[in-house]
């Protein structure tokens, strides 16, 4: 069939494992495709790879939406469908989330192969989160394909600022939505849809934020970069001694705070910088002995790796110095940039510098509406592990 898209070829017969295609593997094109279109890509040989995502002013250069067959993007709007509605079965028929939640990933990006793709449903609403300009540009084709999927629904989008400057676009502003309570679990959180961190919610530590009420009964817990205090109200609820719900965002502590006071929950929301709260609380006598230690991104690229590695190492010292003995430390990082062993070598090099003896419990990660891909290690970007601290 003749071509429908322009044609981009790689400068290599050598195809990625993973959707990404950087700029040091294409040919310049001779007709220079407009930003954010989509494109047919060839290897350097002339064999068709697939359809991709194209972005001159990106280092990811082509992000692969299919490969093998020119038919599959003859209609973008039913290839979205196509796409959209098999991660939606997933969510509501293999794995039932509606009888758990009302929060949930509807769509995880490369994990659901639509690289550049996020999409939470958190409550009424569904929150779409671009991470590439070419779905930025097809959001009202995305936006058609979720009225047909989730009928009464409202639909709003967000750019991080992070992907404003990797994909160098700056997007009209969309109308803000307004706050809503959502159920998690038997537990109710006031969210802000499409504003603050992600999406509004941490759809990922949904699984988490049970396991930490698992261990919590009796304990005297420690939940430092609370957001909206996920992690402390499951720990109340499932009958901690103390709570303390620690952040320095004055707005999700707000949050945090009418969430304990709607779920009749004894939390204590303090207002502080996570650093600053645990080398005050290392001097003191009574220490914690359950600590979650959950910081936002703190490495955004590989550019800032080293950087952001030091403050991974200094937060985890911190943690590890006011954890009681046969405490427990639950510890975790979004960045997709920090692999696993990666994460796991830091964890262990700061119990070293705390002198603490530490045992690893169980390796953590996002809940099973987030998806990895074999070949693409970055799908994973939530890693956490549950240690016993000596």
């Amino acid at each position: 069939m003749p071509s429908l898209y322009p044609l981009v070829r790689m400068d290599t017969d050598e195809l990625p494992s993973g959707p990404w295609i950087f700029g040091r593997s294409v040919a310049r094109p001779h007709d220079m495709p407009e930003d954010g279109s989509i494109v047919e890509v060839e290897d350097r040989s002339g064999r068709f790879v697939g359809h991709a995502l194209f972005n001159s002013r990106s280092d990811i250069r082509l992000r692969l939406l299919s490969r093998g067959k020119r038919s599959d993007l003859r209609n973008v709007r039913e290839f979205l469908l196509r796409h959209i509605a098999s991660a939606d079965r997933l969510r509501k028929k293999t794995l039932r989330l509606p009888e758990r939640t009302e929060a949930w990933r509807v769509v995880h990006a490369e994990g659901d192969d639509l690289s550049g793709l996020v999409i939470d449903k958190l409550g009424a609403v569904l929150v779409c989160e671009y991470h590439a300009l070419g779905f930025w540009r097809l959001r009202r084709e995305i936006e058609s394909v979720l009225n047909e999927l989730y009928p009464g629904l409202a639909v709003h989008h967000r750019v991080p600022k992070s992907v404003r400057s990797s994909e160098d676009f700056e997007p009209e502003e969309e109308p803000q939505a307004e706050e809503l309570w959502i159920n998690e679990s038997g537990l109710e959180y006031p969210v802000l849809p499409a504003a603050g961190h992600k999406t509004g919610w941490f759809c990922d530590q949904r699984e988490n934020r049970l396991k930490v009420g698992l261990y919590a009964r009796g304990q005297d817990v420690l939940d430092v970069c609370c957001n909206l205090g996920g992690f402390s109200m499951h720990a109340a609820k499932s009958g901690a001694r103390r709570v303390r719900a620690v952040d320095l965002d004055e707005e999700a502590l707000a949050r945090a705070h009418r969430a304990a006071a709607r779920n009749q929950l004894p939390v204590e929301c303090v207002h502080a910088d996570g650093f600053d709260f645990l080398r005050a609380e290392r001097a003191k006598t009574e220490r914690p002995s359950l600590v979650v230690l959950d910081p936002h991104k703190l490495v955004t690229n590989k550019a800032n790796l080293e950087a952001g590695m030091v403050k991974y190492r200094d937060f985890n010292t911190l943690a590890l110095e006011v954890v009681r003995p046969g405490g427990l430390l639950f510890t975790f990082s979004c960045s997709g940039a920090v692999d696993l062993p990666t994460f796991l070598g830091m964890v262990f090099f700061s119990a070293r510098r705390a002198g603490r003896e530490v045992r690893l419990l169980e390796v953590l990660g996002a809940g099973p509406d987030h998806p990895q891909r074999p070949d693409f290690a970055r799908s994973r970007y939530l890693k956490g592990a549950l240690l016993a601290v000596d």
